[in-house]
């Protein structure tokens, strides 16, 4: 398959700054893109980057996470345990409008003739800005600035300003401040709700044909105004409220609206020439599952007396301070490589912006940034961005796995309707039941479990936190563990061997499968660590584990079966080929050509049945090279190198968590421009809008794989059980990577140049005399207050810097047959010749 460069941004529109995203020039062209990438978040409350002024607008979009509405699945033939009831996140109520009117003249930034124009998303503050001077049809000139921003250090709060400035002439001034249910029906100006309907598309958001908020009070006071409203379906409520402030060189007279679904507060004064308004609004949303309102309406009130009473500079202080902390752990440096350092802090920004303050939520495939896969929460958390957390702010990595703790109970119960023991997590959710219609790709892929586990283990391995290891923690591991000793099965013979049959890895083009080895090598490692931590309890805390295990109700043997069964689980391996298979039957199915697939039929799942695609070797999505990523210590060199010539070029690329993988294990065994290639092409995803689906939002655990991409793929490093492990593979065109991680409480400046790789302790216990041991290529490194510098012979071994390594065709399997090579489009008689 051929590979063309990876896109660019438009460097005279979005010129590079290291510490935010700059838009020079308005563009209808893109506005769904755009509204996404200039969206601000703090995991709990999104607002995408819709214009204050309402208009123009691809769809308009505020989301609270979690925040959903449920509907009846209808299935064209019902079968027992099928998922019964969707769930979609819901449009919440719309506080970003602040409608403006120059002697009645609305001021649309689309069809507003402007001497100048500015957006800026600054990732220091957390705040973005626009600046334009709009020269009306009467020829006077206005300069509007505003900004809005979604509150870090108060989970519940965005903050919002416009200022209106006579830079010539005077003027009457309109400011229609306003808070919109833009969910139900159309918006103000009659516009479909949902603009990115119309095509098939699965990644899309499900569009509602019935009314979701039903309005339940309504208050109001000189300055503030609230409302609630209840699904009509999932019975969730939510309570919005703002408040406005405001100064002005004149007066100013004030009005207000509050009815069921829209109200506003309303300014009007005449501006001379040198006169500005400007107007502060706060907006608070709270949400629970069925909490009246009317509580709801309360916890406003006490949020806006408190930050309003703080000041608007203050809680801005406090974000940029949040922000100061978030970057002291998280930033990764680049330098003299200004355009990808940009790139760099864009995507790690994201990633705050996706699971900051979601707390002891989930963090969902598209963050608070657009409804796109139903604000659903899937494995892609736990596999792309749990380890991000876990390695640069690891309180954070915690609560997302406290969320799946949360979860347990459905995860059991939908374990009893699949006829299984202990707990099987949902593949996709917001509340924890599973909402997967299609079974094949979604409850198939029971890997899920396993993955949940790995990134516990590595959080307990990073942290030691007992607490939570003694607890929740424990309870993840066993029921998981349980579920995959209950799920596989023992087959006899020489040497006895367990086996799991019937599941989905993560490549959902080849689905229901026997011993997928993504599968079967995670969970090995799920059923080794719940033993594990078993063991280590009654070691070390021997009443705890009695509580443990009468909790659990967990039998004196099974820790030792668990065991048993990964010590003897099924690894496929073809003797002939010297690969890996991805499941039992894999190397069964011809090869599809993809250099003979052209860009217009991909993605291939929007334009082949998936019937047609499972006949064939091809992949969505890394599978076996992400196995080989995440255990990377149970395979040698040789098979990885071998793994990934064989599956790389069969991999489509369709997937957005594909890349980062393929870029790591490239990495790793020596195609480093292949490498750096998959690196930018995951960089991009968004800014570029690679994948014809950024309007839906972020790609959030793209995002958390670029950061996985930096430090385990180019700055080499691993955690293993005696710690951490270094191998870096810089790019020849890099100067230097410098990346924090942070390692049982001790934060890490790691600093990778061509010759050389430099650590020193910023904080922690490294700092007051207790060094953390690392491995640099299998040498011990005490890393404390001092700079300590390892040489390094080169960047690793380089065996091409061939795009697509590997042919599969004239291939031969063990049973003496011959790949073929060919697609669906390819007329019979030549894939009969080619047989031949």
């Amino acid at each position: 398959m051929s590979r063309s460069p990876a896109a660019t941004l438009d460097l005279t529109r979005f010129p590079t700054d290291p510490w935010a995203l700059v838009e020079t020039r308005h563009d209808d062209e893109d506005l769904g893109v755009t509204e996404t990438l200039f969206a601000v978040g703090n995991g709990y409350l999104g607002m995408r980057g819709n214009p204050e002024e309402g208009r123009e607008a691809h769809v308009h979009g505020t989301f609270v996470n979690g925040f959903h509405e449920t509907w009846r699945i209808k299935h064209a033939e019902e079968a027992f345990g099928f998922a019964r009831e969707g769930q979609t996140i819901v449009n919440a109520p719309d506080a970003k409008l602040m409608k403006l009117y120059v002697d009645d003249e609305p001021f649309i930034v689309a069809t507003a003739d402007l001497e100048g124009y500015e957006r800026r998303l600054d990732l220091r503050e957390g705040v973005l800005r626009r600046e334009v001077v709009w020269r009306t049809a009467a020829g006077k000139r206005v300069r509007v600035r505003s900004e809005r921003m979604v509150s870090f250090a108060e989970r519940h709060v965005a903050l919002m300003r416009l200022e209106v400035e006579m830079l010539s002439g005077e003027a009457a001034i309109t400011v229609s401040s306003q808070v919109l249910n833009r969910q139900d029906g159309t918006d103000e100006y009659h516009v479909d709700a949902e603009a990115m309907g119309g095509g098939f598309d699965p990644r899309k958001s499900t569009v509602f044909t019935h009314r979701v908020l039903q309005p339940q009070s309504q208050e109001s006071t000189q300055r503030r105004l609230l409302q609630g409203w209840r699904t009509a379906s999932s019975g969730m409520t939510l309570g919005v409220g703002v408040e406005h402030h405001h100064r002005c060189d004149a007066d100013v007279q004030v009005g207000q609206v509050l009815d069921a679904d829209q109200s506003k507060q309303v300014y009007t004064v005449r501006l001379a020439e040198g006169q500005s308004l400007t107007v502060d609004k706060w907006a608070v949303y709270h949400s629970s599952t069925g909490v009246p309102c009317g509580e709801l309406l309360d916890r406003c009130h006490r949020t806006l007396d408190r930050v309003t009473a703080d000041g608007y500079e203050a809680v801005q202080a406090a974000q940029t301070a949040w922000l100061a902390d978030f970057w002291e752990n998280c930033d990764v440096e680049l330098p003299g490589q200004p355009e990808l350092q940009q790139a760099v802090r864009f995507t790690l920004f994201s990633l705050a912006q996706a699971a900051g303050r979601a707390d002891r939520e989930g963090v969902p495939a598209k963050g608070v940034t657009g409804s796109g896969y139903e604000g659903h929460y899937f494995w892609d958390t736990e596999a792309y961005v749990v380890p991000f957390l876990t390695y640069t702010m690891p309180h954070l990595a915690r609560n997302a796995l406290q969320f799946r703790a949360r979860m347990l109970p459905a995860a059991r119960r939908r374990a009893q309707e699949m006829a299984l023991e202990g707990a099987l997590f949902p593949w996709r959710t917001i509340n924890g039941e599973e909402a997967s219609a299609y079974y094949a790709a979604g409850t198939a892929q029971y890997h899920i479990d396993a993955d949940v586990a790995y990134a516990l283990s590595k959080y307990l391995d990073a942290t030691g936190d007992d607490a939570f290891a003694h607890g929740d923690a424990l309870d993840l591991l066993v029921e998981t563990a349980r579920m995959w000793a209950d799920l596989g099965f023992w087959r006899d013979g020489a040497e006895p061997s367990f086996h799991i049959h019937g599941v989905t890895g993560p490549d959902e083009y080849t689905t229901v499968v026997n011993n997928n080895l993504f599968t079967n090598v995670m969970a090995r490692y799920n059923l080794e660590r719940a033993a594990a931590a078993l063991e280590h309890l009654a070691t070390h805390a021997p009443q705890a584990h009695a509580v443990a295990m009468q909790r659990l109700d967990v039998h004196p043997d099974e820790p030792a079966e668990w065991t048993r069964a990964a010590a003897a689980m099924h690894i496929p391996y073809d003797e002939g080929l010297g690969i890996h298979p991805q499941d039992e039957h894999f190397l069964d199915r011809e090869v599809w050509d993809l250099a003979a697939t052209p860009p217009e039929k991909h993605p291939l799942l929007l334009n082949y049945h998936p019937l047609v695609i499972y006949r064939y070797q091809v992949l969505k999505q890394a599978d076996v090279v992400l196995a080989l990523f995440l255990q990377g210590d149970r395979f040698t060199a040789q098979e990885k190198r071998a793994d990934f010539d064989y599956y790389d070029p069969i991999t489509t690329g369709d997937s957005t968590l594909s890349a980062v993988v393929q870029s790591i294990v490239a990495a790793e065994v020596g195609h480093r421009e292949l490498a750096l290639d998959y690196f930018h092409r995951a960089l991009m995803v968004d800014l570029t809008d690679a994948h014809a689906n950024t309007v839906d939002g972020m790609h959030i655990a793209s995002s958390g794989g670029v950061w996985t991409g930096l430090v385990f793929g180019f700055g080499g490093m691993r955690a293993q059980d005696d710690g951490l492990h270094f191998d870096p593979r810089l790019p020849r065109e890099w100067p230097e990577l410098v990346f924090r991680v942070r390692w049982r409480g001790s934060r890490m400046r790691c600093r990778v140049l061509p010759q050389a790789m430099e650590f020193h302790a910023e904080d922690g216990p490294a700092t007051e005399g207790q060094p953390v041991t690392v491995h640099v290529r299998g040498h011990a490194v005490e890393v404390g207050a001092e700079a300590v510098t390892v040489p390094l012979d080169g960047q690793g071994p380089v065996v091409s810097d061939v795009l697509r390594p590997g042919d599969h065709s004239g291939l031969q399997r063990a049973d003496g047959s011959t790949m073929t090579v060919s697609t669906p489009d390819t007329p019979v008689a030549s894939r009969d010749r080619s047989a031949d």
